[in-house]
């Protein structure tokens, strides 16, 4: 990849958007570039429910812009330029912020450019930020402060510097992109993929008792065990809302495991138990206890039983689509320098295999399909879903490891 010649924008310190004097003072500037770069920061790690605490903002020209909404309670006005497609909005791993931001704030964002999914269509092999930066830009990497508390004030300098590093080179590293993306015909490909992030869905947490059934081990519980894990699971959601802390930091999965398995009736027992230390006890013991004699006391009519959800069955002849998809997509992918499951996400594969698009509009009309893969591969799939694997008729379907299929990858 040839690299421009860019030279990176002038350190400055950041504007602080702490009024809406502030806001009014900021939304000129911010209106009339056409191309803003935008990114968030939410305290997940240390508080709940979590929050966007800081939204960074830079404009052309490197200025950038801390927006705090802990201090400000009305963002509405930069509704408007979010909204706009006109204006570019450069985020890095938009899907995070943009669900983070629609929950908190309402906002719809138009016209983004996400610099992941475009280092993704250009093979990159780091797609995160700072390895882009470094990489592409000659831009050294600085210390992550990604599990920092930035629910916390006043913040540091050097988390200052931080958050204004992580907007301040997004458009020189777009243009950067972009170069590269024209060279190889694929900055629609990109924009295809942006346009459908821009719809992601407002991140919501709905909390479900039995969701203590997915915790990894609970399996050695038997059904009583269960009864008692769902209610010191239920008992652990409603002690994280009242202290603001998120579940795990309240009390571990493993905890609550040991506490269903040896299901203690005193305090003194509470103390055998790892994760159980002399504070947890003194501030959750009795309700511990209590959540433990509620388990025990459901009746063994009552009692629950894990059920994991079952697929529908396919019949053979989608099994069999499957098959040659996993097949041929491992043909096509070096070809075209992309991962597998980029090319064709497995939940793209299960998708064709039902629906068996007999022609190219049908296959165009698929849900998620994208123009670009329509286009540069449709005749290809096609042929495979009618039974024709051309890639290697005789070769065993290549398999890809489930949990490495769809990481990080756009969707």
């Amino acid at each position: 990849m040839t690299q421009p010649d860019l030279s990176s924008p002038p350190a400055r310190p950041a504007h602080w958007i702490r009024t809406s004097t502030d806001l009014d003072g900021a939304i000129p500037r911010l209106r009339a570039t056409r191309v803003l770069a935008v990114d968030s920061e939410s305290d997940s790690l240390h508080h709940f429910p979590e929050k966007v605490c800081l939204i960074q903002l830079a404009v052309e020209d490197g200025e950038a812009f801390l927006v705090d909404p802990l201090a400000l309670a009305d963002l509405r006005p930069l509704a408007p330029i979010l909204a706009d497609p006109a204006v570019v909005k450069i985020f890095h791993g938009a899907a995070y912020d943009l669900a983070a931001m629609k929950r908190d704030f309402g906002f719809a964002v138009a016209g983004l450019f996400d610099t992941m999914v475009a280092a993704q269509f250009l093979e990159m092999p780091a797609l995160g930020l700072s390895a882009l930066l470094a990489t592409l830009l000659g831009v050294p990497p600085g210390k992550s402060r990604q599990k920092d508390d930035w629910a916390s004030r006043p913040l540091s300098p050097a988390q200052e510097w931080y958050a204004a590093e992580d907007v301040r080179h997004l458009i020189a590293l777009r243009t950067c992109l972009l170069d590269a993306l024209r060279v190889r015909g694929r900055q629609e490909w990109v924009a295809e993929e942006c346009r459908a992030l821009e719809a992601t869905p407002a991140a919501e947490r709905v909390f479900h008792p039995d969701d203590c059934f997915q915790i990894k081990g609970v399996g050695s519980l038997d059904p009583q065990g269960l009864a008692v894990l769902r209610e010191l699971f239920v008992a652990r959601e409603g002690w994280a809302r009242e202290r603001g802390r998120p579940p795990f930091r309240v009390m571990g999965n493993e905890t609550l495991l040991r506490l269903a398995a040896e299901r203690p009736r005193q305090r003194e027992g509470l103390g055998t138990i790892p994760g159980c230390s002399s504070i947890v006890v003194n501030r959750y013991g009795d309700g511990m206890l209590d959540a433990v004699s509620r388990g025990l006391a459901v009746p063994e009519a009552g009692l629950p039983v894990i059920r994991r959800p079952k697929k529908p069955r396919l019949d053979r002849s989608a099994e069999r689509r499957i098959e040659l998809l996993l097949s041929w997509r491992a043909e096509p992918a070096p070809r075209l320098g992309l991962d597998p499951g980029l090319l064709l996400p497995r939940r793209l594969i299960e998708i064709l295999a039902q629906v068996a698009p007999p022609d190219l509009a049908a296959l165009a009309a698929v849900e998620g399909i994208r123009g670009w893969r329509s286009t540069h591969l449709g005749r290809e799939l096609l042929a495979v879903l009618a039974g024709v694997d051309r890639a290697s008729p005789r070769r065993a379907p290549h398999r890809v490891r489930p949990e490495k299929e769809e990481e990080g990858r756009s969707q």
